[in-house]
């Protein structure tokens, strides 16, 4: 397995809105992207730091994986995103090596992304996202 770079920090957030107001207002970054990922219920905004991203996350359901995790835990970060190639191919790695996946297969993320998580209680207790580009 070759991890590639650190694609993304997920950030749970209560309002994209408001929390720009930091990230922006405060830290002088730039949002150069919002999308809906329906099938997630989640509106995400992007920031851009050097070759990383900060994916600020917005529940567009109550029952969303956001929502719920801002329920339990407050808002903050929520997942980190490693780029990697061969993503099926590195999820069969980790899964061989005793790690608990909460994706078999890729899907589809927020910016034509194919993403796969493994679950926190095999990896320390940080969701761990992996990325591909969508060739």
């Amino acid at each position: 397995m070759h991890i590639n770079k650190i694609e993304h920090i997920g950030i749970a957030v209560k309002s994209i809105e408001e929390a720009l107001k930091y990230y922006e207002g405060v830290l002088g970054l730039e949002c150069y992207a919002v999308e809906e990922v329906k099938e997630q219920k989640v509106k995400t905004a992007f920031l851009k730091i050097g070759e990383t991203k900060i994916e600020l996350l917005e529940a567009t359901n109550d029952d969303s994986p956001i929502a719920k995790f801002i329920e339990k835990r407050g808002e903050g970060v929520q997942h980190i995103a490693f780029a990697v190639n061969g993503i099926e191919n590195v999820l069969a790695e980790v899964k061989e090596k005793g790690i608990r996946l909460i994706d078999e297969k890729p899907r589809k993320g927020a910016e034509g992304l194919d993403i796969a998580f493994l679950h926190p209680k095999s990896t320390g207790g940080v969701l761990t996202e992996f990325c591909e580009k969508n060739n």
